[in-house]
């Protein structure tokens, strides 16, 4: 992914958390927030040392910035993706399945030429 779809700062992150627009599964946590200083969506993911080793995060970071890509999100919006403990058990296709559907319950992905925002 390209720097300009990251959220990098530690103060933007924590903007992103005081929104408290959220949702969650057993396997991710989501936080939602609206911008309008871009013209595209930005995200950010926490993987924590909790779930293993480095190359255990690195590979489940590899493979969440796989799925992020192949999503259609809306583009005013800020996303923080967190990792919980039994993210370890899915192989890509259920970690494709279970972001998808955070994606898809908050109204985040563009619907052909009509967006929906959760923030109207």
């Amino acid at each position: 992914m390209k720097k300009q779809y990251r959220v990098k700062k530690s103060k933007e992150i924590e903007e992103i958390l005081k929104n408290h627009h959220f949702s969650s599964n057993p396997y991710f946590t989501i936080y939602i927030k609206e911008q309008h200083e871009t013209n595209h969506f930005r995200y950010a993911m926490s993987v924590g040392k909790k779930i293993g080793n480095a190359v255990v995060r690195n590979h489940l970071k590899r493979q969440i910035r796989a799925v992020v890509r192949t999503l259609n999100v809306l583009p005013t919006v800020d996303v923080f993706i967190v990792a919980r403990g039994k993210v370890v058990d899915l192989d890509f296709q259920g970690i494709e399945k279970e972001l998808k559907h955070l994606f898809q319950k908050q109204k985040l992905l563009v619907k052909g030429e009509k967006n929906d925002s959760i923030f109207k």
